[in-house]
């Protein structure tokens, strides 16, 4: 923490306002002593009090006097120190990192089962958020908004817990063959919208374009300068194998030129099975995610879909860390403390000077 002075101007023409007052009222005391340095001297009850108690009581009074001018003047001073704002330069304070996080999930029957792990890690991660919004998007042929862009983690939680229940049947096609009928309508149910396009599946540049629509600053078809102006990072997190079935209106190339753009980061995280890591539509998927400056990660070193999960967030509050700005906040307090005790005391001796 740096002490700094928001306003020192004001607190300067406060310091000379106040020396010049000061000033005026010495030359016109000298003034009046000079004035009075003439007369003829005359006796008065001053005079016949002039003993040793009252000499005592007359030190007192004065050195009474002489503490609570210095009082008002260390007063005076607290007082224009207040007007100039004193405060602090805290470098951490401001993060970057209030972000906004689009959750862009594959949900064609290749990726389902790895979807689950994706929403139970961020369901942990959202209980250390704070200032990022998120938001849920799933898509096959076409796209379903689960929630928007939200901070209230309550909400979030509630929306993760109940999608992570009605995906924990579809971890294995054992698990779906034996399936009550009650849960396959729960997941039918969740599944709809995102499979309006006949002899078409997991078309992953629309899903993309349509989870960057969820953002502030991009447009469908063209992004430029002011369009991507933004206040907050933003990064959409693609959870695919990258295998499209159908005529896409948008490849994964154009979705991520677009997001781009927008100053929208994609990472991109493969679910499907690990011996398809080495297949060329994953290694399109990498090249394509990493020429566009996001994360692209694999299960190929033994990490759990969480583990690579965490390691993206991670990655990515490291770089809003990185370009966090300073923050100046007002730092009164032990100034206006030191001013309220100040007055305090030089009320105690006004009023004692009375008596």
């Amino acid at each position: 923490m740096e002490l700094s002075w928001h306003w020192p101007w004001v607190g300067l023409a406060g310091l000379i306002a106040s020396l010049a007052v000061i000033a005026i009222m010495v030359l016109a005391s000298a003034k009046r002593r000079h004035n009075d340095s003439g007369s003829v001297r005359t006796f008065s009850l001053d005079d016949d009090l002039n003993t040793e108690t009252a000499s005592r009581l007359f030190r007192q009074w004065r050195t009474m006097s002489r503490a609570a001018v210095v009082l008002l003047v260390m007063a005076l001073v607290l007082a224009i120190a207040l007007v100039a704002r004193p405060s602090t330069v805290d470098e951490g304070e401001e993060r970057a990192s209030s972000r906004d996080i689009v959750l862009c999930l594959d949900v064609s029957g290749s990726t389902l089962p790895y979807d689950r792990e994706v929403i139970d890690t961020y369901r942990t991660l959202v209980d250390n958020f704070k200032g990022e919004r998120i938001g849920l998007s799933i898509f096959n042929s076409t796209s379903r908004t689960v929630f928007p862009l939200t901070d209230d983690y309550e909400l979030v939680s509630e929306q993760l817990d109940k999608t992570s229940t009605i995906l924990k049947g579809v971890e294995s096609q054992d698990d779906i063959d034996k399936m009550k009928d009650s849960d396959y309508q729960a997941i039918s149910d969740w599944l709809e919208g995102t499979q309006n396009r006949k002899e078409a599946t997991s078309l992953i540049g629309d899903g993309v374009v349509s989870c960057a629509a969820m953002l502030p600053g991009f447009a469908y078809g063209s992004s430029n300068a002011e369009t991507a102006s933004r206040q907050r990072a933003a990064s959409i997190v693609l959870a695919t194998d990258n295998v499209v079935s159908g005529d896409p209106t948008y490849t994964l190339q154009e979705a991520l030129d677009l997001t781009k753009q927008a100053e929208i980061t994609v990472d991109g995280l493969f679910s499907g099975p690990q011996q398809s890591e080495s297949e060329q539509t994953t290694k399109q998927f990498e090249s394509e995610i990493e020429s566009h400056g996001g994360v692209f990660l694999t299960q190929s070193n033994g990490a759990s879909v969480a583990e690579l999960v965490k390691q993206i967030e991670s990655r990515r509050n490291h770089d809003s860390a990185a370009s966090s700005k300073a923050a100046i906040s007002d730092a009164p307090g032990w100034w206006t403390l030191a001013l309220a005790v100040a007055i305090v005391i030089w009320l105690l001796l006004a009023w004692r000077l009375r008596r």
